[in-house]
């Protein structure tokens, strides 16, 4: 079953590298020197993209229901991995990177924006060189 989940080239990975690289960015996928292996790397400019599913990471979105089954397993599971990204976020700080995620409800469901604002977003975060930006969905 989860076998199948794919961790790297999601549909919403695809959507952000794809609109980004049209703009002219240019960026490596999924550095290993870099912590947590972010989803998009900006070395130049001291920045990483994360596009975080609203399933796996427990965002407080519609897109986010715990499942009746195993709810023990279930909670632990995706526990482990909300612990996981805050310490890969202080990785990323400690390492002077400025962290932009993007959320997967901000891309698809009721409340998704326009793709073209999401990327026009992340276009103004990386030139302006400004701190951390959540992007999810409008409600």
């Amino acid at each position: 079953m989860m076998a199948g989940i794919r961790g790297k080239d999601t549909k919403p990975e695809l959507q952000i590298r794809r609109g980004l690289h049209a703009l002219g960015y240019r960026f490596r996928l999924h550095c290993r020197d870099v912590p947590g292996n972010p989803d998009l790397c900006f070395r130049s400019r001291r920045a990483v993209i994360l596009i975080h599913g609203c399933f796996w990471h427990a965002h407080e979105c519609h897109l986010f229901k715990l499942p009746k089954t195993r709810p023990e397993f279930w909670q632990a599971k995706i526990g482990g991995n909300r612990s996981r990204d805050e310490t890969t976020l202080d990785r990323l700080h400690a390492d002077g990177w400025r962290v932009l995620t993007i959320w997967e409800c901000a891309l698809k469901g009721i409340h998704r924006r326009e793709l073209s604002d999401v990327i026009a977003a992340a276009g103004r975060w990386l030139d302006e060189g400004s701190g951390d930006l959540e992007i999810g969905s409008v409600e």
